[in-house]
């Protein structure tokens, strides 16, 4: 698929920002763990959802999805391999390894997938595993990790990755005794996925911080549970704002979830009208003072919103730099970016933007998800007519991402 993309088009009216994906994928897998019916309201319908419900319904569970409300029934669920067709379509799928772990004391699958952005092991996952008395045996790219029953321990992580502490959190919960992890990731997502566990009966204390406490219980039940609004979706369309907006409202939205972001677009100069749930942006008719920015974990400058701010730094009067800490390989976007007019040097992890630069319709490609954002956004704001193929990168983060823009007064067509 590619969308055609006409731009230079202003937005004007409102965007309402759907459920974070990368909380839901997380939520999902772990309602396997409950003894009852579990309902999550406010799920995105994206692609990598779709991959989610398809692995459920593999091992059994009934799932319904309708409106954005998607309803669990495990009793039905048996335990077998994930098979690597599956596993390799998305990073989330490795959520199953505890939530299997913890329910049958076995799980075999293979390696996750998910957008080429660099090395992304498991090994942090392992080691949880391992502390909590699991015994992994790894060959190739398939694992089978089984434990004898798991018991509380203290996971201390080499780095606060958000993957490793939620399944850490996962491992945890029915686990015998308590659990004390350390140098946690602190991202909203972890407090919605605690605040979901503890709505099933779990004991989970700490979540946001850099140490959780996890209690182990031995039965979680059915409960409801609601998906935060996503702090990337939204950051992406504040952005689209600043590049072609008039009077674009983005509702919906936790302004301190993206106020790193907003932040930067303080220093550049850029101005807006925020409420408790909303912004009203536009774009602006003045000069833009260049910033440097570095990617961090929460609450720092989110890796998943650097490659979508790329195409503002072009509007920018000066040298902007952009360091990336850490992916390796996520410039991915600049060779298009450049393609359609921009001005970007890589040095290594950082990039350096020289502005202001027009951006002119070209034929480019998207990588990964989230530079196909990037190359969305230099779309709308570029004179003339862009194609962006491989358009499935960006379907998988972006909930009704061609109705939403289209109302606002984008020319935009997926083919």
């Amino acid at each position: 698929m590619e969308l055609k993309i006409k731009g230079n088009k202003l937005l004007t009216g409102e965007i309402k920002i759907s459920g974070a994906k990368n909380s839901a994928l997380a939520l999902i897998p772990i309602a396997l763990l409950s003894d009852g019916v579990v309902t999550i309201d406010n799920v995105p319908e994206v692609n990598d959802i779709f991959v989610l419900k398809e692995i459920l319904e593999y091992l059994g569970a009934k799932v319904s999805f309708d409106n954005n409300v998607m309803v669990i029934d495990n009793k039905k669920l048996v335990n077998k391999e994930i098979p690597e067709n599956l596993s390799k379509k998305m990073r989330a799928s490795y959520y199953f390894m505890p939530v299997l772990l913890s329910k049958f004391k076995k799980v075999e699958m293979f390696f996750p997938g998910g957008c080429a952005i660099g090395a992304r092991p498991i090994d942090q996952t392992l080691k949880a595993l391992r502390a909590l008395g699991g015994v992994v045996d790894e060959k190739d790219n398939h694992y089978c990790i089984q434990t004898e029953g798991l018991v509380g321990g203290h996971v201390y992580l080499d780095m606060p990755s958000v993957g490793a502490t939620v399944n850490t959190i996962i491992a945890a919960v029915k686990a015998k005794g308590l659990t004390i992890l350390e140098n946690a990731a602190k991202e909203p997502e972890i407090v919605n996925i605690a605040t979901f566990l503890n709505a099933m009966g779990a004991k989970i204390k700490g979540a946001g911080t850099s140490e959780i406490r996890i209690q182990g219980v031995e039965k979680l039940k059915g409960c409801y549970t609601e998906v935060i609004p996503d702090r990337i979706e939204a950051g992406t369309y504040v952005i689209a704002g600043a590049l072609v907006g008039e009077n674009l409202k983005i509702s919906n939205i936790i302004p301190e979830h993206i106020e790193a972001l907003l932040l930067k677009m303080n220093e550049m100069g850029i101005k807006y009208n925020m409420d408790d749930d909303s912004i009203v942006i536009s774009k602006p008719d003045y000069k833009l003072k260049p910033v440097n920015i570095k990617t961090l974990g929460y609450p720092g400058f989110a890796t998943d919103l650097q490659q979508p701010v790329t195409p503002l730094l072009t509007m920018c009067t000066g040298i902007s730099k952009l360091e990336e800490t850490i992916y390796e390989n996520r410039f991915n976007n600049v060779p298009f970016l450049n393609q359609m007019g921009s001005n970007i040097e890589i040095d290594g992890r950082t990039i350096k933007v020289k502005g202001p630069t027009k951006f002119k319709g070209q034929v480019v490609e998207a990588t990964d998800l989230r530079a196909g954002a990037s190359l969305l956004l230099a779309a709308l704001s570029a004179d003339g007519e862009t194609t962006i193929k491989n358009v499935e990168h960006i379907l998988r983060g972006y909930d009704k991402l061609v109705e939403k823009l289209s109302a606002v007064g984008a020319d935009i067509e997926l083919k």
